[in-house]
């Protein structure tokens, strides 16, 4: 498997490449061949894909939170109140644009979109008319490298006090262009529990530190699509509270 080096490494970069590209496809379009149908296709694609990205993405991880802050008030809060379970409600799809010319509400596509669009940036490429200025005004000037060995990669995790809050310090060991995430779990004593989902480098736990000196340990791996590549990280462990 490879991954366009034109295609950025993290997601605000990203949804600023997808909305360049669907911005500026239709312009391009007909100069480099492409069928009114794949141009309406890829902009769906892309417009989808910022929606996932920049909305659906950041609300899931928030409601993500919001489980474990739940599991733990489940098991461990006095407050003497009918508990309700957090239920996650997706944003809303962006809806058409009403002026005269205005793109159409956002829909749901097939699986796939990103691959789509790849290919879709490869037949440009193949046009006869395609010329480096044009790729520069799409963002698709790039290279082409072989993606590391997944069974391998292990990310490197450190974990210190910063005031109220832990700071998990990590990195994507010059890997970021292959991979999308790092998984971070804790273990306050009860075993392992989900603690974030993050795509920048360092992460801030801000759980409360208990009134009693408390032995907290985090570990993580990186993740690709949905599922985890590699191997979980030496446990980073840190004594919180008292």
């Amino acid at each position: 498997m490879k991954r366009n080096s034109f295609y950025p490494t993290n997601v605000p970069e990203q949804i600023l490449w997808l909305i360049n590209l669907y911005l500026k496809l239709t312009a391009h379009a007909p100069t480099l061949g492409i069928s009114t149908l794949l141009c309406a296709a890829t902009i769906a694609d892309a417009r989808w894909l910022i929606y996932v990205l920049g909305s659906w993405q950041p609300a899931h991880r928030a409601w993500t939170k919001a489980c474990t802050d739940a599991v733990r008030e489940a098991q461990l809060s006095g407050s003497n109140v009918l508990m309700v379970l957090p239920i996650f409600v997706p944003p809303p799809l962006p809806v058409a644009d009403p002026a005269p010319g205005g793109l159409p509400a956002v829909v749901a596509v097939n699986t796939g979109a990103l691959n789509r669009i790849f290919g879709a940036v490869k037949t440009m490429k193949l046009a006869g008319a395609f010329t480096e200025a044009i790729g520069t005004d799409l963002g698709v000037i790039g290279t082409e490298t072989a993606i590391p060995d997944f069974a391998t990669l292990k990310p490197t995790i450190t974990a210190t006090i910063n005031g109220q809050n832990t700071d998990i310090g990590w990195g994507w060991d010059g890997d970021g262009e292959f991979l999308d995430m790092l998984e971070l779990q804790v273990d306050r004593g009860q075993g392992w529990v989900p603690l974030a989902f993050d795509t920048t480098p360092g992460y801030t736990d801000t759980t409360p530190h208990p009134a009693t000196p408390t032995k907290w340990k985090y570990r993580a791996i990186y993740r690709v699509d949905d599922g985890q590549v590699g191997l979980w990280s030496a446990e980073a462990s840190i004594t919180v509270g008292g």
